[in-house]
């Protein structure tokens, strides 16, 4: 897909666990996790929206486009 979820990369920054931050969210550990492992088919931009706020970030820092045939695509 390319679409990649950078969750980790911003939970490592913030030294947060993913069972902190879907509590913080308002999200079941199971879906973050299928958001952060890029199962997902689509994210509520509420959604996209609470991560940003919880993790003090930008979309962009949870979301990138990455071309087909690049690395991992």
């Amino acid at each position: 897909m390319p679409i990649v979820v950078d969750i980790d990369v911003m939970l490592a920054k913030r030294k947060m666990s993913v069972g902190e931050l879907a509590d913080r969210v308002g999200i079941t550990p199971a879906n973050l996790a299928v958001l952060k492992n890029g199962r997902a088919k689509a994210v509520r931009f509420a959604t996209l929206a609470a991560l940003c706020d919880v993790l003090e970030c930008q979309p962009g820092d949870l979301l990138r486009w990455e071309a087909a045939g690049a690395a991992g695509g």
